[in-house]
């Protein structure tokens, strides 16, 4: 059965086929997941048991008594027995201690997500949005001047490095002008917090959902002011891409025959580009800022480690040099679980863009 989202006879049966694929992404998640396990458990068995049994420890004590450790968690019994035992550990969640974070992988994690998120849903819409507008824009306008400065603004954005364009950013604004602190908050705001905890609740975590939570706008107000460069940062790298491949597309799509006869038969341009030719040039581009916008949930390493924003970037950076395994391992999964939601949304999103397209 062909599914369109814009014929109302299918109203009745959406819901059901939509729900059945999602019930197929997920279970094809848990394989997914298992796979990622195996092969994260494949590179840990790597390492002697002394150095795994490492990451468990927790105390100065428990670093003395290291073969206890071993015997413990049966770091010498056979293979399967190991995966089985470290497979129940994962899901209690047990993923070991984090020698960056010095307490639990589990609980340091949910302290560095939010720093991560916060980022991320300001920057993510934004390239979306700005990437698809200046695109179809530079696409429709093809050869025109705005098409040539989007294009060199583009390449620029692209060719340079993060970690550069982030210290330029950072040397311009706060170095000569002395705005936006590399920070999340400023050190009053951050001192008042710790200091008057019955004042202060911790929602989310993110300083500008929980301002306005707690009705202290003014911790909203200066979390934004500190998140302007580091989404700038972001926002600029990755519309660079997500535009050069909506202007292609969209020129690809406004020269086929379709668009043509559409203009000779005299239909508006907005209509044509915008509501036809833009819809048609959008696959492509879901694809590729589905995928950016994944890869952000991991953490910009170098937009968190030049601002100052301690969150799963800068974690998995701290920890990768340190050898802290356990830390790698959670993100590994971390990122396979959200790497399939995202193919998953995609695709339902092709369904609503294209209606031709089968959920199979």
């Amino acid at each position: 059965m062909r599914i369109n989202l814009f014929n109302p006879c299918f109203n009745g049966n959406i819901g059901v086929i939509l729900q059945a694929y999602i019930i197929r992404r997920l279970i094809f998640l848990i394989f997914v997941l298992f796979g990622v396990s195996i092969l994260i458990f494949g590179i840990l068995s790597t390492f002697s048991p002394e150095r795994r049994a490492a990451a468990f420890v927790t105390t100065p004590q428990q670093a003395k008594n290291i073969p206890e450790l071993i015997e413990r968690y049966g770091f010498n019994d056979p293979v399967y027995l190991q995966y089985i035992r470290w497979v129940k550990e994962i899901s209690s969640g047990n993923m070991g201690w984090s020698i960056v974070a010095a307490r639990p992988v589990f609980d340091a994690f949910w302290h560095y997500f939010p720093i991560t998120l916060e980022l991320n849903l300001f920057a993510t819409p934004i390239f979306i949005i700005l990437g698809i507008w200046l695109g179809t824009q530079a696409g429709i306008k093809k050869d025109s001047a705005f098409d040539h400065i989007t294009r060199i603004v583009a390449i620029i954005g692209w060719s340079l490095p993060t970690f550069l364009f982030a210290l330029i950013l950072l040397m311009v604004f706060y170095g000569y002008f002395n705005l936006f602190s590399p920070e999340i908050l400023s050190h009053d705001l951050v001192t008042f917090i710790r200091n008057n905890p019955d004042s202060y609740t911790a929602y989310t975590g993110m300083y500008t959902i929980d301002g306005i939570l707690n009705g202290r706008f003014d911790i909203t107000l200066d979390a934004l002011k500190h998140l302007v460069l580091p989404v700038a940062t972001q926002v600029i790298v990755v519309v660079a891409l997500v535009m050069r491949v909506m202007r292609s597309n969209m020129i690809e799509e406004t020269s086929k025959d379709y668009v043509i006869t559409a203009k000779a038969k005299g239909a508006d341009k907005k209509t044509i580009y915008i509501k036809h030719a833009r819809r048609n040039a959008l696959i492509p581009v879901i694809t590729i800022a589905g995928e950016m916008a994944a890869f952000a949930m991991e953490g910009s390493i170098a937009v968190e480690i030049v601002f100052n924003r301690q969150g799963l970037g800068w974690w998995l950076a701290e920890s990768a040099i340190q050898l802290d395994i356990p830390v790698v391992m959670c993100m590994c999964l971390f990122m396979g679980a959200v790497f399939v939601v995202t193919n998953l949304v995609i695709d339902l999103l092709y369904a609503y863009i294209d209606p031709r397209i089968r959920l199979s």
